[in-house]
């Protein structure tokens, strides 16, 4: 792809890195998160509240094989800007904690430990965590044998966001959640328990896709995500539904104004 418009690619991609140093004024003002029926969204599809979690398990199981590899096609290796921004953004300190929530196939964790060496920081860990085994299974292969498994610098769990119970209050000095938050039943309770693991003056992060301004870039972005996202997945992962449902999770999601 030209250089040039890979990087106009990757400004005008609708995926938002959202730090937030502050938690407690956040969750003051967070009327959109809070479901009061007894029904939510799985997609465009509406389901009771208490099957969603499953229903977005069986997604993640599906297509965790092949996770890294559509996140590439899907968007033409775009992604792996995104993230690398949203941990210049983060700019942690030295020994630093990270919990990863949702934290999948490792991308995001291993560019976190990463980022810390080429600074001249081996003391910083990061806890991942997911509710998917399957997925954090591909994590776990990703960092298996390497120089963070063994000096422990790694660690995972299998939990849920919305009830971190393992974990100790004002733990951890960063909390990520990267493309997952989106997926969850009731994101007040994930934003509750992130402010109550990270330390005082802890940073929240949170990256997500959200809406596109522009009309024509907008109506482009449409027909990627509904015609050729689905396909890819069906080329690729032979599973069209599972990306489908995901490309209409982004849809239900809130626009950045009105977080």
């Amino acid at each position: 792809m030209n250089s040039a418009l890979y990087r106009r690619l990757a400004r005008a991609t609708p995926a938002s890195v959202r730090p937030i140093t502050q938690i407690r004024s956040f969750t003051r003002s967070t009327t959109w998160l809070q479901n009061t029926e007894d029904t939510t969204h799985f997609g465009f599809k509406t389901v009771p509240k208490d099957m969603k979690e499953s229903l977005v398990r069986n997604v993640f199981s599906k297509v965790a094989s092949n996770y890294d590899i559509m996140n590439d096609a899907m968007s033409m290796g775009v992604h792996r800007l995104w993230k690398d921004h949203f941990i210049r953004s983060m700019a942690p300190a030295r020994g630093a904690k990270l919990i990863d929530v949702a934290g999948g196939t490792g991308d995001i964790a291993q560019r976190f430990l990463e980022y810390q060496d080429q600074n001249g920081d081996s003391t910083s860990s990061v806890h991942m965590v997911d509710i998917n085994p399957d997925m954090l299974r591909e994590g776990e292969q990703r960092f298996a044998n390497t120089k963070w498994q063994s000096d422990k610098r790694i660690g995972f769990t299998v939990g849920n966001a919305e009830n971190l119970e393992f974990v100790e209050s004002e733990s951890f000095d960063v909390y990520t959640i990267a493309f997952g938050i989106r997926n969850c039943t009731h994101v007040d309770r994930v934003v509750r328990e992130a402010h109550r693991v990270l330390k005082p003056g802890g940073r929240f992060m949170c990256l997500e896709f959200s809406r596109v301004s522009n009309p024509v870039l907008a109506s482009l972005y449409d027909m990627h995500s509904f015609y050729v996202i689905p396909k890819l997945g069906e080329l690729i992962a032979n599973d069209r539904a599972s990306y489908e449902y995901l490309v209409e999770s982004i849809r239900k999601f809130p626009a950045q104004n009105e977080i």
